[in-house]
């Protein structure tokens, strides 16, 4: 990247966000690949992007990894590797059919969901899916209960919602939402159906409120708030809006160092620097050097917002696969 002009009497600080990274969820997936890699040899098959960043998933590619979008491209009897997005059933029974030995790296929170939206069907509620049109996440859950399950957005998507009966509504979330956004979303549906039930604990992913209250901090400390993430990250992207609405003069979502533009640092004092929950610490490295090489004499102060200690257990399948290939 071309070295910008800061301010020269002004030295840089970049104010580093924790918890950034890699959720338990993220990495509990990527885990599996790489263990299935190494206990049967390539190629391994991944119905859709691991996770979503494109880093992760050309490093998977390389070793051996082979991301298909349909279980059907997956060879009779092959190994295919779900991933953290989880899936309907409907792709369960298919592959069931097909002979393929399946590993699940479902993100156990978004399998939390998935079990709500049974439940909730199960006893006859009309079910409102907070969540975005499209993603892999949502499309999974769906697919739990398809004929339960109506699809909303903003607040403006519950007035034409069309139920049953108006006393048997409940909700839940796509996990990697805004919070704020989708508090919004559930004032809504209380405001127009107020006997609505929610799950037990808040579907809002613990990493996706954490990474978020991280951002809100930077925001408020920051001139210029950098998200590391790729475009097709859900909760990087939610980050960047979460940086905006709270108080940073600018925001931008960064695939790597590369994308930074060196007129967003020009005249910037403070970047605040975070990275979101499918996004490698390596890339967030790059960027320091980057920001530190464009600004000599620049300092990084970390940001201790919320101690994270989570670790989601690796599925039992894995294990299994692990002995019978010794």
């Amino acid at each position: 990247m071309t070295t910008p002009h800061p301010q020269p009497d002004t030295p840089r600080t970049v104010l580093l966000a924790a918890p950034r990274g890699f959720c338990a969820g993220v990495d509990r997936a990527i885990k599996i690949v790489e263990l299935a890699l190494e206990a049967v040899g390539p190629p391994v098959y991944v119905r859709h992007a691991i996770v979503h960043n494109t880093h992760v998933v050309v490093d998977l590619e390389a070793r051996g990894a082979v991301f298909v979008e349909h279980e059907t491209d997956v060879p009779e009897g092959g190994l295919v590797v779900f991933s953290a997005h989880g899936v309907a059933p409907s792709v369960r029974e298919r592959s069931e059919a097909r002979g393929l030995e399946m590993l699940d790296a479902t993100c156990p929170l978004v399998t939390k969901v998935h079990y709500e939206a049974r439940e909730y069907a199960e006893r006859g509620y009309d079910i409102v899916l907070i969540g975005h049109a499209g993603h892999q996440e949502v499309i999974g859950t769906m697919g739990h209960a398809p004929e339960a399950i109506h699809l909303v957005e903003t607040p403006d998507d519950v007035a034409g919602l069309q139920v049953r009966d108006p006393d048997m509504v409940a909700y839940i979330s796509q996990t990697t939402l805004s919070v704020d956004d989708a508090n919004r979303v559930i004032a809504a549906v209380r405001a127009r159906f107020p006997n609505a039930r929610g799950p037990r604990g808040d579907d809002i992913c613990y990493a996706t409120q954490n990474r978020q209250d991280a951002t809100r901090v930077l925001a408020q400390r920051a001139d210029l708030v950098l998200v590391v993430g790729s475009d097709t990250s859900s909760n990087s992207k939610r980050m960047v809006e979460v940086a905006r609405e709270h108080g940073a003069p600018a925001a931008h979502l960064i695939d790597n160092a590369a994308a930074i533009d060196p007129g967003w640092l020009d005249g910037v004092a403070t970047v605040g620097l975070t990275s979101g929950a499918s996004a490698p610490e390596v890339l967030v490295d790059e960027v320091i050097a980057a920001l530190l090489a464009a600004s000599p004499g620049a300092v990084v102060e970390t940001v201790d917002v919320i101690d994270e200690q989570m670790h989601f257990a690796l599925p039992a399948s894995l294990r299994r696969l692990q002995l019978a290939s010794s």
